[in-house]
């Protein structure tokens, strides 16, 4: 992800960090789950 944005793997850690505080889930599947309840990620 991070080769694929251009940036540090630092930095896509602390946006996920952020992302995990702000809607409150504990891990990254979390993340993913609730992205893709709000329409923001689909799977194929």
């Amino acid at each position: 992800m991070a080769r694929t944005m251009h940036v540090s793997e630092g930095t896509v850690k602390a946006h996920l960090g952020s992302i995990m505080s702000k809607w409150q889930v504990r891990d990254r599947v979390q993340v993913l789950v609730t992205a893709a309840r709000a329409g923001l990620v689909e799977f194929t």
